[in-house]
């Protein structure tokens, strides 16, 4: 079914039009006030809209059957509905899932970053989740508070902020009935373990010690098992399920550092020098222009820093791409720069003379006959240097000898 979802512009958020977009999500039974906090936290640096749940707040209820896949799209329909682009997303309990679908998905290149706290890409079992929409639907959300006292907060954090936790369970009993109910069903039937190996996006996964719901070992798995992961799960201490409410500071410096956008440039000079090679640079760089300046700068940044730095590709796979692309292009000058940076990202002769002979059925004989003398040169100055090289290891060796 269609889905939609409403959202709150954080007051305090970011007015540069080029700050990156952060979206905020919710655990069920909660809304958007739970994020203010962290959000306030990180408003200088992102732009941020924070998304209540069907029947949640300001986003009208559901009475029909939902899933994640529907949330996910209904996300990204609120986005677009504020002017689309890319954006992060971080997600709590069920909004960490709405997270993971989000990556798995059509729209998965939406996303420019991924942050999964308190959740998995499994969360209970799906007849506890059965049963607690129908608890719901013949009690109400009021009758789930005490229990979601529990298992949502750390002991700790009740008696610190007793106030805090009090407006999220009132929250909940202000939930719409159903709406919880089918949103439970729907993470009854959520389970995306088999796809987490998918996950290319940079992944943030967050725990909480004192979470019984996703334990710090499920985020573990979680965070080993997505490619994407900026490195191990993130384990917050004396937290429960409601990391971003109980450890405000902690999630938004780990936000930060997970979703901020590297800085384009600098990372795709990193990926340039060390695929083109040190010296290419320095004398394209050395031979800048007023003129040619802003161009330089697009192509390190938009080939390099955006392109070549994604993980979608290694770098064997781009060169042979680009190969095939330049000779189909007739791009010779380009061509000889890319035959040597194949070599470097560990191509050999032979694979790159399948790909130019692959290139003569496709991009045309005469296309390919001339690629063919281009890496003839290109090969031949290899081995030269190579035999330089050694030369000159030789004569070091002797001289050590004697």
């Amino acid at each position: 079914m269609t889905v939609v979802l409403r959202g709150v512009v954080d007051p305090t958020t970011s007015t540069d039009p080029a700050a990156p977009l952060l979206v905020l999500g919710p655990a069920l039974g909660t809304g958007t006030a739970g994020w203010r906090a962290a959000a306030r936290l990180l408003a200088d640096r992102f732009r941020i809209v924070r998304v209540d749940l069907p029947g949640h707040g300001l986003s009208p209820a559901v009475t029909e059957a939902v899933t994640v896949v529907d949330l996910a799209a209904a996300v990204v329909a609120l986005v677009d509905g504020i002017g689309g682009g890319r954006f992060a997303y971080a997600g709590v309990s069920i909004g960490g899932a709405i997270g993971i679908d989000l990556a798995l998905g059509p729209h998965a290149d939406r996303l420019t970053g991924l942050a999964v706290i308190c959740s998995d890409a499994r969360i209970g079992d799906p007849d506890t989740w059965r049963a607690r929409a129908e608890q719901t639907r013949r009690q109400g959300t009021a009758a789930l508070v005490a229990a979601s006292s529990e298992r949502w907060f750390a002991p700790s954090f009740l008696q610190r902020d007793l106030d805090a936790a009090g407006r999220t369970l009132g929250e909940l009993v202000d939930t719409d009935d159903e709406s919880y109910a089918r949103l439970a069903e729907a993470l009854g039937a959520f389970d995306r373990r088999a796809d987490v190996g998918r996950i290319t996006v940079p992944t943030l996964v967050v725990a909480g010690s004192a979470d019984r719901v996703v334990t710090p070992a499920a985020a573990a798995a979680l965070a080993a098992a997505a490619p994407g992961s900026t490195g191990p799960a993130v384990v917050l201490e004396d937290t429960g399920h409601q990391a971003h409410l109980e450890r405000p500071d902690r999630v938004a410096a780990a936000l930060a550092g997970a979703l901020l956008p590297p800085d384009r440039y600098e990372a795709g000079m990193r990926v340039r020098r060390a695929v083109l090679g040190d010296a290419h640079v320095d004398r394209a760089t050395a031979g800048i222009t007023p003129d040619t300046a802003a161009f330089q700068r697009f192509i390190t940044e938009t080939a390099w820093g955006t392109i070549w730095t994604r993980p979608g590709l290694d770098r064997r796979m781009r060169s042979a791409v680009t190969i095939a692309a330049l000779v189909t292009g007739h791009h010779w000058d380009e061509l000889a720069m890319h035959l040597r940076a194949g070599l470097t990202n560990g191509l050999s002769r032979a694979e790159l003379t399948e790909i130019l002979l692959q290139t003569a059925v496709y991009a045309g004989v005469p296309a390919a006959n001339s690629a063919f003398a281009v890496a003839k040169q290109v090969f031949a100055e290899h081995d030269l240097a190579e035999h330089d090289s050694a030369e000159h290891g030789l004569a070091e060796d002797d001289t050590k000898e004697h």
